[in-house]
């Protein structure tokens, strides 16, 4: 890490100023070990992962043309069954980190859906509790939430819990197929009913 530190740097500053600029401050190096770095032929995990970059750059790169094969729209998971169908015996974890490194990702059929959608000029509500969710007894702390729930038919519902924080237990809870404030205030009315017995 020091190494490609004085590499990045080297150009502007050269390599035995940065090398006693850092002994000083506590981080002893000598120029004889940047050069011997800067020397050292790279690693054979380096150069698997470059050449499993540049596989995976002919798949997920457009040509000239502006055009990506059709393996492009593959996850890390089905891109290492390709690469191991073809002869490439290479491991999952090294597409999956060489895919999260340069930012390519598969297509994906899941709609995204936002439950929430903030007001930037209204005004938020207090947090009234401080974040703190642990509670000595039921009923002191309940909490509500709000999310999405895809169904077999493709569709989504929307489903607001209220929670008891002492122990998880939900007291309210209501279904609805449209995110209006009235089905979250049936399950606080569910809840309340509950907690008033």
């Amino acid at each position: 890490m020091i190494c490609r530190f004085i590499a990045e740097h080297k150009a502007r500053f050269g390599v035995a100023p940065i090398c006693t600029a850092l002994s000083a401050q506590g981080c002893t190096i000598a120029p004889r070990t940047y050069y011997a770095w800067a020397r050292r032929a790279p690693s054979k995990r380096a150069l698997w992962d470059t050449t499993i970059t540049e596989v995976l750059a002919g798949y997920y790169e457009p040509d000239e043309h502006g055009r990506r094969p059709p393996e492009s729209l593959y996850g890390s998971l089905k891109m290492w069954a390709h690469l191991n169908r073809t002869g490439i015996q290479v491991a999952r974890c090294t597409v999956e980190r060489l895919m999260r490194l340069h930012g390519w990702r598969g297509a994906t059929r899941a709609k995204k859906v936002r439950t929430t959608i903030p007001d930037p000029a209204a005004a938020r509500a207090p947090d009234l509790v401080n974040r703190q969710f642990a509670v000595e007894a039921p009923n002191r702390l309940l909490v509500a939430d709000f999310t999405y729930v895809r169904l077999a038919v493709g569709a989504f519902c929307y489903t607001a819990f209220v929670i008891d924080a002492f122990a998880g237990l939900i007291v309210g809870w209501e279904c609805s197929t449209s995110k209006h404030t009235a089905f979250v205030e049936r399950a606080i009315a569910q809840a309340a009913t509950l907690r008033a017995r």
